[in-house]
Order: structure tokens, then sequence, then C-alpha cells
């Protein structure tokens, strides 16, 4: 297996590299760019994981373990769940906000992101505190609150770059998603839809609601419309709610996440941002026929 080693702030180092490559037998160092380098032919086993690991969170470096020559147009297909991965906010909390009723949202938001209560039982209890507010209040948080997190405009080039195809799903809204779809070109969105009846929001969601197994079944259903093997995709997400689709892919990506997804992803990165996920990959593409 190969590496990856990269940073932000510090960048690896030629001293930390040179420790990994003797920790783990790495037959060489090649540098990716400034902020990461690809140790070749590493030895994988538990211990070696282990140390890694800690050497890592020393040097404030996120770390993975990458087939050789794996590109990233290998992935026909990435997913990616939108509030607190994407965009650096929980929707939900900031609406909540323009109500007074933050902290009460936000808990019971953190609370099922860390798997401690059913994300469809969650949802429903923040929606309904909503009740009332005036929709235009989405508008304002659109304007004033959301921004997306480093990378992501990067990492969407480089995508589109390799032929990924991209898919956003997420327990938000719809309201976002539509407009983040549309500012960094995604081919696929799907979201939860608040209801609004005479210019306010009722407190409830239509249709049927995004979970985790709604994410997960978004995925496969469109990797198999493409005709694609679960190897063929990408994914990533931050909370317990993205572990169904995180077991769907074939490489997944926890960004800054609740320990219930660390636990069950293939990379954490806690200090480079989304276009780190690129960098895990070697450059290029293969061909691929058209999507029916």
């Amino acid at each position: 297996m190969n590496l990856v080693v990269q940073g932000e702030n510090p960048a690896p180092g030629p001293a930390t590299l040179q420790r990994l490559a003797e920790l783990t037998q790495a037959r060489a160092i090649e540098n990716i760019d400034a902020r990461a380098a690809r140790l070749k032919d590493a030895k994988r086993d538990i211990a070696t994981e282990r140390a890694v690991a800690a050497l890592c969170a020393e040097a404030a470096l996120d770390w993975a373990w990458v087939p050789p020559g794996r590109r990233l147009g290998d992935f026909g297909l990435f997913v990616t769940d939108m509030d607190s991965t994407l965009i650096n906010i929980e929707c939900i909390d900031e609406i909540a906000d323009m109500r007074g009723l933050k902290a009460k949202v936000a808990a019971i938001t953190d609370a099922a992101m860390r798997g401690e209560i059913d994300f469809r039982t969650s949802l429903t209890r923040r929606v309904a505190l909503l009740a009332g507010l005036p929709g235009q209040t989405l508008a304002k948080v659109h304007a004033k609150r959301i921004r997306l997190n480093p990378g992501a405009e990067a990492l969407m080039a480089r995508l589109k770059a390799a032929g990924v195809r991209t898919a956003l799903v997420s327990g938000g809204f719809t309201y976002f998603t539509d407009r983040i779809q549309r500012e960094l070109g995604f081919d696929y969105a799907w979201a939860n839809e608040l209801e609004i009846r005479d210019g306010c929001l009722t407190g409830q969601v239509s249709g049927a609601i995004v979970d985790g197994q709604a994410k997960a079944d978004r995925l496969t259903a469109t990797r198999d419309a493409l005709g694609l093997a679960p190897e063929d995709v990408l994914c990533a997400g931050d909370g317990a709610n993205d572990i169904p689709m995180f077991r769907a892919a074939g490489f997944s990506v926890a960004y800054r996440a609740k320990p219930a997804l660390r636990e069950v992803a293939d990379c954490c990165l806690d200090h480079t941002g989304l276009d780190g996920i690129a960098r895990l990959f070697v450059p290029g593409n293969k061909y691929r026929s058209p999507a029916p």
C-alpha cells in the first residue's frame, strides 16, 4: 500500500517524512505538491498504523492508506454530505438562531450526528421548532451564514477534470442544496423539503425524509444507473447519519467528523481542506461510456 500524508500548516517536513518512511519501511518518498507526499510500498499492519496515527497527530498531518496507482478518475461517482462537510454550518441550527433557539436545536443536531438520537426523530423535533418562521429566513441564512469549506471549489474542479460525476445528498434542506448544486455544478442533489404555507414554515417536512439510509439508497441507485461497481464510488461526510453511505462506497473520507463516523472511514481529514481528497489519488482518468 501507499501512505499519503498531507497538512496545511505545517506541511509534512523532510524529517517527519523520513521518520514515517523508516517506520513503514517505505520504498520511496514521492512529493505530490507542497502540502502532501506519498510513501510508496509502505508496510501496513496494526502496530504500524497506530504508530503512524500517533506521529501524524503530533505533526498535525492527515494520512491515509491508498492502493498503488489508484487514480482520481478511477471513481465514476463522488457523493458528499452538505452541512458541516461541504459548507461550514448546520443550516437548521442557523435557521433556529433567527428565533433564538440555536442552542436548543444545535444540541439535538449534535446528538444526532454522534448517533445518540435516531436521525428521523431528531429532524422531526428540530423542524417542529421552526414553525411560524417566515420563509424568507432561508434566504437570510443562505446569504449571511453559509460559506463553502476550504478546498471545496478546488475539489470539484479536480473531480470534473477527471470525469467523475458528483452528487450532493443531505439530511438538510432543498432550499440550500439546490443553490449549492448550481454554484458548484453538481450533477445530482437530494435533500429534505421544508413545507411552507402562507409564506411561513409549518414545522414539517414535505415528502419522505432523507436520513442516513436514504442517503445510502440514493448513492446505490445512482451508482447502479451509471453502471458502476461499489469500488467506483468515493464519498465524504461528517456525522453518524453518513455511516450507511460510507459502507456502500468504495472509499470514504470523514471531514472534521464525529467519532462514530471516523471509525468506519477510510480516511479522516482533520487538518487539510476538502481538496485533500483529490490529493489522495494519482491524477488522471480512465475512459467511461456516457451515462444511460
